[in-house]
C-alpha cells in the first residue's frame, strides 16, 4: 500500500521559512516522479514544485522559482520542499504526490493528506 506523509506545516511570519517533508512507503521510489502541490481557500489545486523519476528535471510554479527548492533522500524515502521568504499568498494545503509518469496534463495517481501552512504579513 502506497502512503504519503506530509510535515512541517505550521503558521510563520512573511519572510520566514518553512521546510515540509514527506514520508514515503509501498512503491519502489526511482520508479515514481515526485512532487508538491498546493490548494488555497476557494481555489483549484496547483502544482508547485515537481521532480522527474530521475534526478535532475525539476519544474516549478512561476511565482515560487527562486524562493523554493524541492529534493529528495532516496536511502531515507523522503521528499521534501524548502520553502524561503514565504508571502502570504503562499497559505495554502500542500500536498505530497507521486506519479509513474508525472504529467502536468494528467493528475497524479498518488497523494497525501496534505499538510497546513499559513503565513501572516
Amino acid at each position: 500500500e502506497v502512503q504519503l506523509v506530509e510535515s512541517g506545516g505550521g503558521l510563520v511570519q512573511a519572510g520566514e521559512s518553512l521546510r515540509l517533508s514527506c514520508a514515503t512507503s509501498g512503491f519502489t521510489f526511482d520508479d515514481y516522479a515526485k512532487g508538491w502541490f498546493r490548494q488555497a481557500p476557494g481555489k483549484g489545486r496547483e502544482e508547485v514544485a515537481l521532480m522527474s523519476k530521475v534526478p535532475g528535471s525539476t519544474y516549478y510554479l512561476d511565482s515560487v522559482k527562486g524562493r523554493f527548492t524541492v529534493s529528495r533522500d532516496t536511502s531515507k524515502r523522503a521528499v521534501y520542499l524548502q520553502m524561503n521568504n514565504l508571502k502570504p499568498e503562499d497559505t495554502a494545503v500542500y500536498f505530497c504526490a507521486i506519479d509513474p509518469i508525472g504529467s502536468l496534463s494528467v493528475p497524479w495517481r498518488f497523494w497525501g493528506q496534505g499538510t497546513q501552512v499559513t503565513v501572516s504579513s
